[in-house]
Parts: C-alpha cells; sequence; structure tokens
C-alpha cells in the first residue's frame, strides 16, 4: 500500500482535488448555506488564479517538496519519530495527529503577530465563504508556510505516505470546511466532536473579533476545545452573519487579484489581531 501511495503520488493527489472539488462546488449549487454578495465568476477566477500562481511560485520555490524532505529525514535517521519504533499504523496517527497540531499552531500565530496577519488578512478579506475561500492565501505566506512544515517534518520525521496523506487531507478538508453548504444539526453536532465542519470554521470567518478568533481548526476540532479557542455558533446565526473584515469591504480590493496581492502592504496593523476578542455592538463603534 505505501509503495502504492508513493509511486503515484501525483495522481492520487489530481484526483483527490478534482474529485473533492467537483462535489463540494456541486453541493454548493443544489444547496447553498449563504446567499452570495459578489459575482462567483469576479471570486472564483481571482481565488483559483491565485492558487496557480501560488502552486508556480512554490515549484519554483521549493524544488524539493514536503515529501523529498520527509524522505531525506527518514533515510538519515531525522525527527522524533525517526529514534523510536512503533508499528506502522500507530506511527501513521500519530504522524498524521502531530501534524495536524502544527497547523493549528501556526494557524494562530498567524493571528498574533502583525506583520503575519497582514499576510493572513487576504485569506479572511473575501467577502462570501465558499470552497474557494480555502484556498485563497497570499504567495508570502504560502511560503512561510512551507518554511515551518519543512521544520515540522524535520523536527517530527514522519513517513513519506504520512506527508503524502496529510497533504491530501488537509486540502480536501479546507474545501469541505470552507465550503458554502451546511449539514443537518442532527450530523453536525456529533461530527464536530472529531472533524472541523462548515459550519464550525465559519464562525471563524466573521467580521467581529471574538468570533474570528476562535476555530482555527481546519481538520481536526480537538485543538479548538482542548486550548478554548472552541465557540459554537456565530452570534446572528450562518445566513445573516457578516463574512470577512470590518474595514475591508471594498471588492475592487479584495476580489480582484492585483488587489488581493497589494492588500497586505495597504493599511495600518500595529496591534496583536488575536487580542481583539471583545465584542461591541455596531452603534457602540458609531
Amino acid at each position: 500500500m505505501d509503495s502504492f501511495i508513493q509511486t503515484h503520488e501525483p495522481t492520487l493527489r489530481l484526483a483527490a482535488f478534482l474529485g473533492i472539488f467537483a462535489a463540494m462546488a456541486l453541493w454548493e449549487l443544489r444547496a447553498p448555506r449563504r446567499a452570495l454578495s459578489v459575482s462567483k465568476l469576479r471570486r472564483w477566477s481571482a481565488n483559483l488564479g491565485l492558487v496557480v500562481l501560488n502552486t508556480l511560485l512554490l515549484r519554483l520555490a521549493f524544488p524539493v517538496a514536503a515529501v523529498g524532505l520527509a524522505a531525506t529525514a527518514t533515510s538519515h535517521g531525522w525527527g522524533l519519530l525517526n529514534q523510536i519504533a512503533l508499528p506502522a499504523g500507530v506511527e501513521l496517527v500519530l504522524a498524521l495527529v502531530a501534524l495536524d497540531l502544527a497547523i493549528w499552531a501556526q494557524h494562530v500565530f498567524f493571528h498574533a503577530v502583525p506583520a503575519l496577519w497582514r499576510l493572513h488578512r487576504v485569506h479572511h478579506a473575501d467577502l462570501d465563504y465558499d470552497l474557494t475561500t480555502g484556498a485563497r492565501f497570499h504567495p508570502i505566506e504560502i511560503l512561510l508556510s512551507m518554511l515551518i512544515k519543512f521544520a515540522a517534518i524535520l523536527v517530527l520525521g514522519p513517513s513519506v505516505v504520512a506527508v503524502i496523506l496529510f497533504e491530501v487531507i488537509l486540502n480536501g478538508m479546507a474545501m469541505f470546511n470552507h465550503g458554502n453548504v451546511g449539514l443537518t444539526e442532527r450530523l453536525d453536532r456529533p461530527l464536530r466532536w472529531l472533524l472541523v465542519t462548515p459550519d464550525m470554521h465559519r464562525v471563524h470567518h466573521s467580521v467581529a473579533a471574538d468570533e474570528a478568533n476562535s476555530n482555527f481548526g481546519f481538520n481536526l476540532s480537538l485543538w479548538d476545545r482542548l486550548f478554548g479557542t472552541y465557540r459554537d455558533q456565530p452570534r446572528g446565526g450562518h445566513r445573516s452573519m457578516t463574512i470577512g473584515i470590518e474595514d475591508l469591504r471594498d471588492p475592487r480590493r479584495v476580489c480582484g487579484l492585483p488587489g488581493m496581492l497589494l492588500l497586505p502592504f495597504r493599511g495600518a496593523v500595529t496591534d496583536y489581531a488575536i487580542n481583539r476578542r471583545a465584542w461591541k455592538k455596531p452603534e457602540d463603534q458609531a
């Protein structure tokens, strides 16, 4: 099985991406959770254009991808998991859980440091919320994220298969939990004890600071519950909540590729965004 996954890695990645993207796009079309406020063509062309740009940039900047680094770490015995003998199944589960924790911590970090929040605002500034929002990240953030992933791989020492599966799962879950869809409460309630559901993560994209600084997870919901950043529902309900960033509402700046690329270099961000956890009524902000 491991040999099959490694041999057919590009095909498996592409098939998983296209299959999940198509399924989520159809689900959004048939049963949208919220009405869109901006043309889907306009947003999708910009968001997916950013995906293409980031993919090309990663190929140029990092000829050796995370999988290649994992293979090198394994061959040299680098990382914690390469220092202890564990059954393959246990090692795989531990690697997937530990890598997910690293991504959760990285997400919190990008909310905590003003310079990094400038970059991460591109993800949050989307005026609508659908599966393409899950891949909408500034190129500089993508490069930094890859370096953080490299560091996690060197420290942890996961197998090549673990890294491949983690990246496939993470990409698939990002499309799922950013989907403009909703599960029935009977299904959503038990599922979110393990996984991040669309309704759970949508809270994180609220303009309200206390809601945006919650539910940081992309895959496992454990970390938000464990570290006290879990929030059950948005204050105004999922259909009425406002998506995005309060002072970034101009579609020309946040829904077009040039504006998205320039967004980190505009405006003042001098405080720690993650400390903005108090909610004020709109009339109190006037």
